[in-house]
């Protein structure tokens, strides 16, 4: 129908990611992840499975790793790739998000914009963008709110990889469960090229 569309990649558990993890630093800019929730991300459910196909995708306020407040309304009508991932800085996570990286011109040429996400505080997404050079938002979702909305699944304070594909309208159109770090940006790029065109991305920090 012409409808632009939002891919939205959702990441998993520590399997693979290592023993290793960041420590969360209990202070610094946006130590709080989310900051002020809107009244729709703070009404919407929490889910104890995956949001199912047809579904619409729950609002968000989070902060990426500049402390900027991301939404995604404001990237509607727009392929978005948000992935959610245990933990930053282990050797899975690094991984998956080293994928992205690597496969940026393509998820540009796609038109797609990228959001990383996990319950790492801001101070912690700084390092890891800036260790990684990662060219996309990291979001600290720091108690898991979102999450949770979205069905993801968490243990130990951590979240899982799981991919969600999402219409410009807002609407889940499929969703992928044990999302595997090394394949993971080439799988999305086929799934966002198996929809209908979208415009042009937003330029990112």
């Amino acid at each position: 129908n012409g409808q632009k569309m939002i891919a939205v990649a959702l990441g998993g558990w520590l399997v693979g990611c290592g023993a290793g993890t960041t420590a969360q630093s209990a202070s610094g800019p946006g130590s709080e992840g989310t900051g002020t929730p809107s009244a729709a991300q703070a009404a919407a459910p929490v889910l104890d499975a995956p949001i199912a196909v047809g579904a619409q995708a729950p609002a968000f306020m989070l902060q990426d790793q500049s402390g900027r407040v991301r939404t995604l309304a404001e990237f509607r009508g727009h392929p978005v790739v948000l992935y959610y991932y245990p933990r930053d800085a282990t050797p899975g996570c690094t991984r998956e998000a080293c994928g992205f990286r690597d496969a940026w011109d393509r998820l540009q040429a796609a038109g797609a914009v990228v959001l990383g996400a996990s319950t790492d505080d801001v101070v912690s997404h700084q390092r890891f963008a800036t260790d990684q050079q990662l060219p996309f938002p990291l979001l600290a979702d720091l108690d898991g709110r979102v999450a949770q909305q979205l069905g993801v699944p968490m243990r130990m304070g951590m979240t899982g990889r799981i991919t969600f594909l999402i219409d410009g309208e807002g609407t889940v159109r499929r969703v992928f469960e044990n999302v595997d770090p090394a394949v993971h940006a080439d799988e999305v790029l086929a799934a966002i090229a198996a929809l209908p065109a979208a415009g042009s991305a937003p330029t990112q920090p």
